[in-house]
């Protein structure tokens, strides 16, 4: 399996991570749902482990792109992801716009290795974990890692970002 850029920034901090693959359906949209239903049971993790990466465009403050990070069967609440970030608000990007930035396609949107690196929040409850996973960077391809090594890889504030 090559790497993608998620997985070589992990190897070269140092950080302990383990990749594990599933066969993506090209026919589904609905990505974190179908790495819940791949994963959990095999992994024996609960669905709030698995993390989805969603990138927001921000105004007011920084504005720019930014990444929020949160539990797939949870709901992003954007106006809780723009006070975490120091912006006043926050809607979701552009896919080409996404892409463009962070050299991932939607579903295999990670937050780590990004072309550009994104000012990141992490819902905090992720730090309940002793592991959590998130995209490796493909469709089909999940890094699980410590959620404090997750925080700390990208940079990220942690905050109650998700309803």
């Amino acid at each position: 399996m090559a790497a993608t850029p998620a997985l070589t920034s992990l190897t070269a901090a140092g950080v302990p991570h383990e990749v594990h693959s599933y066969t993506h359906d090209r026919k589904t949209e609905a990505f974190g749902a179908e790495a819940v239903d791949a994963l959990s049971s095999s992994l024996g993790v609960a669905p709030e482990q698995i993390l989805k990466t969603l990138v927001v465009a921000l105004t007011g403050g920084p504005g720019g792109l930014a990444v929020a990070v949160v539990p797939v069967p949870r709901k992003l609440s954007l106006k809780a992801a723009a006070a975490a970030l120091g912006a006043s608000k926050a809607v979701m990007a552009d896919a080409k716009a996404v892409t463009r930035s962070t050299g991932y396609v939607l579903g295999g949107v990670s937050p780590l290795g990004q072309r550009t690196a994104l000012p990141t929040v992490v819902y905090s409850s992720a730090l309940n974990w002793d592991r959590v996973l998130c995209s490796a960077g493909r469709r089909g391809l999940e890094v699980e890692l410590a959620p404090a090594d997750l925080v700390a890889a990208t940079s990220a504030v942690t905050a109650d970002i998700a309803v």
